[in-house]
């Protein structure tokens, strides 16, 4: 590893840090450098092919359907972070993207023997002798692309013919695609002229799998003007998973647009579209997809709608026993309104659906207005807005209000007449759930104010408000105590009261082959405000947010700040995590 010091990437003290955290968390020293320190995958590929005097290749030009295998056991392939790439009666070639293993490598080699079997050959790599054990050739390759490849084999072997079956039929209908008049069929790119194409149906499949085996949010696809990545979002972060060639954007652009039933040939405008995959014999998982036309390509973003979410139940949200009291107990009432507040990927989706399984009764008519649909619950009437056609939130409760409804959905109150009509419904006998863009509970009703709603009106419908933030779950295998003088954890927002506790601990994270970053999971940080007469009477005197804020604290309600410690001094998450979703 001198090598790195050598050529000026690390001095030696960083790099013996990195030597000591990487054995201290129980993972590959290349995988920490790429995966903990953003070390350039590429760079690093160079360095080790250069000091070890290795060939350097671009995983990507092999043809990953015909790899072989079988040549190595999965469970060492998953281990050591190799990949068998070639593998006759001559040859025998193997990938790795950290050399300093090799020698180890091959002596357990040497000790199972493997049996040579018959697979394809690749030129340009040097012949070894026929022997009855045949020495690896070692070729160098890039850490992230290992990576993937070696996750995909094992992912590859789960996905069963039949999930494939309604794809094929789909595709082989397809005559051919506009634009760049390709054909897709089941097999793809099987034209040995073509060597360097990947198989797109396949290789598309496998990504979407994959994201949902990493419980992934979302995914990015990416077309640059040189390079061209795959992006998933995990507990709300963004991370790299794939580079596959620059030259493949168009087809997987294409792929993804048929599985959604976009217009292929329309690349200049964005389009929506959805995907239904199989992913058992009694499951499919939905994707909301979006096309944008960038620079380099169309950029598309996949959104993952796991019906499961919406079933999760209430105690699995991260609502503090007396907050899950006041939703429940407002969700009960005769009528009125919930709202509840956050930014974009807040988690408020999932709480909205949690409150309708609450309340989906064979005894209850539920309608929701949404824009989309994300998950399809059973039992309760979804409408899909559609402003082309002039259904909006508001004309869609118009017609609710005739169809004798007994809770309300509304996906957002994006206006002055959609509020009218929710807070009508609210005073007229029916339960109405909805949500707005604001940064806390008491600016929602300083916020519906601004927008045109007479005070009486808000003060007299609205039952709850909540706020809400995700943060990302502590690993409970790795994560690690931490002292922090109590100086300064009173100035991060801890009383004394919090500091007097015996058993109170602070955790951070550390990272370990289970989590890699020291998260697992996301769970919910909530500040959830019940309208009392107190409050509703400083709502009918035009109180600004902090007012109602102030009182509302007197009252014992908990800001979002102080619910995040609370779950700072339960060890379910970091400070960092807290900071990062509050600003207070």
């Amino acid at each position: 590893m001198l090598t790195l010091v050598n050529d000026g990437h690390f001095s030696e003290e960083t790099l013996r840090e990195c030597l000591a955290q990487a054995k201290k968390i129980d993972i590959d020293f290349v995988r920490y450098l790429v995966d903990y320190k953003s070390f350039s995958p590429k760079t690093l590929a160079q360095t080790f092919a250069k000091a070890f005097n290795l060939p350097l290749f671009d995983l990507f030009s092999f043809r990953f359907e015909e790899l072989p295998h079988d040549a190595l056991d999965a469970e060492l392939v998953a281990s050591h972070h190799i990949l068998p790439l070639i593998k006759d009666s001559k040859r025998f070639v193997i990938a790795i993207s950290n050399p300093e293993y090799i020698e180890t490598l091959e002596k357990l080699l040497y000790q199972n023997d493997i049996e040579a079997k018959k697979f394809r050959t690749m030129e340009g790599v040097v012949s070894i002798q026929n022997d009855s054990y045949i020495k690896p050739t070692w070729i160098i390759v890039e850490h992230n692309k290992l990576q993937y490849l070696v996750q995909q084999n094992e992912q590859n072997q789960k996905i069963e013919d039949e999930d494939l079956t309604e794809e094929e039929q789909q595709i082989r209908q397809e005559k051919q695609l506009k634009g760049d008049e390709l054909k897709f069929d089941f097999e793809p790119f099987r034209n040995k002229d073509n060597p360097n194409e990947l198989p797109i149906i396949k290789y598309v499949n496998a990504l979407l799998f994959d994201a949902i085996r990493l419980k992934a949010s979302d995914l990015h696809f990416e077309p640059y003007e040189k390079s061209y990545r795959v992006r998933y979002r995990i507990d709300g972060i963004l991370r790299e998973i794939a580079n596959p060639p620059v030259d493949e954007a168009n087809r997987i652009s294409s792929r993804l647009k048929v599985m959604s039933q976009m217009d292929i040939s329309e690349k200049r405008m964005p389009q929506d579209g959805r995907i239904k995959l199989k992913v058992a014999e009694d499951k499919a998982i939905d994707f909301r997809v979006n096309s944008l036309p960038t620079l380099f390509g169309e950029k598309i973003v996949l959104r993952i709608l796991d019906p499961s979410s919406a079933m999760l139940g209430i105690d699995v949200l991260g609502y503090e026993p007396a907050q899950k009291k006041l939703f429940l107990d407002a969700l009960h009432q005769p009528q009125g309104m919930v709202l509840i507040t956050g930014p974009t990927g807040s988690g408020k989706t999932v709480s909205l659906y949690t409150g309708l399984n609450i309340l989906n009764t064979e005894s209850a008519n539920i309608s929701t207005a949404e824009d989309p649909v994300e998950i399809n619950l059973e039992g309760i009437n979804q409408v899909n807005v559609n402003a082309k056609v002039g259904l909006n939130f508001a004309t869609a409760l118009r017609s609710f209000l005739r169809q004798d409804p007994d809770i309300i959905m509304v996906g957002e109150i994006r206006d002055i007449e959609t509020a009218e009509i929710a807070i009508k419904a609210a005073q007229t006998g029916h339960m109405v759930l909805s949500t707005l863009h604001t940064n806390s509970a008491p600016e929602t009703l300083t916020r519906l104010r601004n927008m045109g709603v007479p005070s009486f009106n808000i003060a007299t419908s609205v039952n709850l408000v909540i706020a809400q933030r995700l943060v990302r779950k502590l690993c409970s295998r790795c994560k690690r105590p931490i002292n922090i003088p109590n100086k300064s954890l009173l100035e991060l927002g801890f009383t004394n009261d919090d500091l007097t506790q015996k058993s109170v601990t602070i955790f951070e994270a550390v990272g370990c082959s289970e989590c890699r970053d020291g998260y697992k999971g996301r769970l919910g940080v909530y500040e959830v405000m019940k309208i009392t007469p107190e409050i509703a009477q400083l709502i009918m005197e035009d109180a600004n947010s902090l007012q109602i804020a102030k009182k509302a604290q007197e009252l014992g309600f908990n800001n979002l700040r102080r619910s995040g410690l609370n779950k700072v001094m339960q060890g379910l998450t970091t400070l960092q995590e807290v900071n990062r979703v509050t600003n207070e």
